[in-house]
């Protein structure tokens, strides 16, 4: 289901989910279910990747077809052309640089036995490794394992929409409640993450499936009821069912994961106010996008909306437009001043009163002399008209200031 202009946004990309019955892609631990038995597999190394979701199946015999590889593939080879240890280690290590899901040993002639220096690195980069033994036909395997890779693919593909439904038509319960039954607490409680890099729409879509592969990996596993996919710009990740202590313990590895990995990355995150029961799942996302947009604009690495303060209202006022001229109205002034002389009126201002009125404090912040910082600010109230005495005329210009520094792109 894909409406015209919509289209793009609607591409759904599975979350990593531990929770039996829930929302997930085809991962490690769904083919160890079904093919521990019916084809000997049995995972020997990077159990810390169990969860791992798998978007395709390559057999693997030559490291030239790593070129095809776009995240999240698994690896299956019978060791001819990496019949040596070396050969092999050189294989999982681009296996882990790709992202992939894992790799799967045929053993037997080729590799009678995976090298221990091989299990090791998989354990310490969280990269499954399995082994069939050497009768099983790959070409069945593959086959059986590619059809379930892709059924699942086209249930998440549904379940996108019925969340997008949710979001942009809350009234309209027929249009998503059925197909999220089964997966989700629909009465229960619901939360949205929003992950952005402010250019995610301008991207191929190559680009942007490698990066939500990544941000899935650097995510630790979800242990209840979750989806993440594509839409309006932003990765989405709602969840069902969790506490705000597990949530944040989530996006704080998340966020802390990203700086390490990707620490030239403009990675922004927005976490919703939780609600209760899925029809209101409209509110959730909406002030999940409050928070986002800000933190693009502030530069943060994560903001909760319900933390923000003073700043919810003003991210949820629809007209941009007149809040700009409130801010500027106030400050024009200092505004004046700071673009014919090149100086940071607005910005002192702003640290003056978010800091109760503290030299001190101010020129620690914005390191600089104490005496720069008086003289700054007898200037401030001279341009102002104002000693800044009462508490009205101190919280006049502190809004004025805020209200400024969340429109600054």
């Amino acid at each position: 289901m894909c409406q015209e202009h919509k289209c793009v946004c609607r591409r759904s990309l599975p979350v990593e989910l531990c929770l039996k019955g829930g929302i997930m892609a085809f991962t490690i631990e769904d083919m160890l279910t079904v093919s521990r038995e019916k084809y000997g597999m049995e995972q020997i190394a990077g159990s810390g990747g169990w969860s791992n979701s798998i978007s395709w199946i390559l057999l693997i015999e030559d490291s030239m077809i790593l070129k095809d590889f776009k995240g999240r593939d698994l690896a299956v080879t019978t060791g001819l052309g990496f019949d040596s240890e070396e050969r092999l280690l050189e294989l999982v290590e681009k296996l882990a640089d790709l992202h992939a899901s894992g790799l799967v040993v045929n053993i037997g002639p080729h590799i009678q036995k995976v090298p221990d220096s091989v299990r090791r690195y998989c354990d310490e980069n969280s990269l499954p490794l399995l082994t069939v033994p050497w009768d099983t036909i790959l070409y069945d395997m593959i086959k059986d394992l590619s059809i379930r890779v892709f059924l699942q693919s086209a249930a998440d593909e549904q379940i996108s929409n019925a969340l997008i439904h949710a979001i942009e038509e809350p009234g309209a319960m027929g249009m998503y409640e059925k197909d999220l039954l089964p997966y989700f607490d629909v009465d229960g409680t619901f939360q949205i993450v929003l992950i952005s890099t402010g250019d995610l729409d301008v991207m191929d879509t190559v680009e942007r499936r490698r990066i939500s592969y990544r941000m899935q990996i650097y995510m630790a596993n979800i242990t209840h009821n979750a989806h993440f996919f594509y839409y309006d710009s932003c990765f989405v990740l709602v969840v069902n069912a969790l506490t705000q202590e597990q949530l944040r313990g989530i996006i704080d590895g998340f966020v802390r994961k990203i700086s390490q990995k990707m620490p030239d990355s403009r990675v922004a995150v927005g976490v919703g106010s939780m609600v209760m029961d899925v029809s209101n799942l409209q509110r959730a996302y909406q002030r999940a996008r409050a928070a986002v947009d800000l933190a693009l604009r502030t530069g943060s690495r994560i903001l909760w909306f319900d933390e923000m303060g003073i700043y919810r209202l003003f991210s949820l006022v629809k007209d941009g437009q007149l809040l700009q001229e409130m801010g500027e109205e106030t400050l024009r002034p200092l505004l004046d001043y700071d673009r014919q002389h090149g100086t940071v009126c607005v910005e002192t201002l702003h640290r003056y009163l978010e800091n109760d009125g503290s030299i001190q404090s101010v020129a620690q912040a914005m390191f600089a002399h104490r005496n720069t910082v008086i003289y700054r600010m007898n200037n401030i109230k001279k341009l102002l008209g104002s000693n800044l005495d009462t508490s009205e005329e101190r919280l006049k210009y502190l809004i004025a200031c805020m209200i400024l520094k969340m429109q600054k792109p």
